[in-house]
C-alpha cells in the first residue's frame, strides 16, 4: 500500500472517529435529552435533525464515506478493511479525551489486541 493510500486510510478512520464523538456529543445535549424524556419519536427526531453536533458528525462521515470511496478503489477490501480497527483506538482515545469516559484495564487491553491485529495484517499486504 502507497504512502498516498495509507494516508487516505488514515484520514477516513480519523474522520469516522470525529464523527462518533460528534455525534455523542449531539446525543448529550440537554435539548435531545428533552426529547427523549418526551418518548415522542417526532420531538426526538426533530431534536436530533436541528442539533448541529448531529449535523455535523453526518457530516464528517459522508466526507469519511467519500475518502473510504477513493482507498476501495485502488486496494484490496481486504486488506483496507482491517485499518478500520484503528478507529476503536481513536475512538476510546478520544471519549476519554473530551468525553471523560472511564477507561478500565481490560478495554485497554482489548484495544491493543486491535491494534497488534491491525499491525498483523498490515504486515501482510
Amino acid at each position: 500500500m502507497s504512502l498516498k493510500i495509507f494516508s487516505l486510510v488514515l484520514i477516513s478512520v480519523a474522520l469516522s472517529a470525529l464523527a462518533q464523538i460528534a455525534l455523542k456529543f449531539g446525543m448529550a445535549s440537554a435539548a435531545i435529552q428533552r426529547a427523549m424524556d418526551t418518548e415522542r419519536w417526532i420531538d426526538i427526531g426533530h431534536a436530533t435533525l436541528i442539533n448541529p453536533y448531529i449535523l455535523g458528525g453526518l457530516g464528517v462521515y459522508g466526507l469519511s464515506v467519500a475518502t473510504w470511496l477513493l482507498v476501495l478503489a485502488r486496494v484490496d477490501v481486504s486488506v483496507a478493511y482491517p485499518f478500520v480497527g484503528l478507529g476503536f483506538i481513536l475512538t476510546m482515545f478520544l471519549g476519554a479525551l473530551l468525553l471523560h469516559e472511564p477507561v478500565g484495564a481490560l478495554r485497554i487491553v482489548g484495544t491493543l489486541l486491535v491494534a497488534v491485529g491491525v499491525v498483523c495484517i498490515a504486515q501482510s499486504s
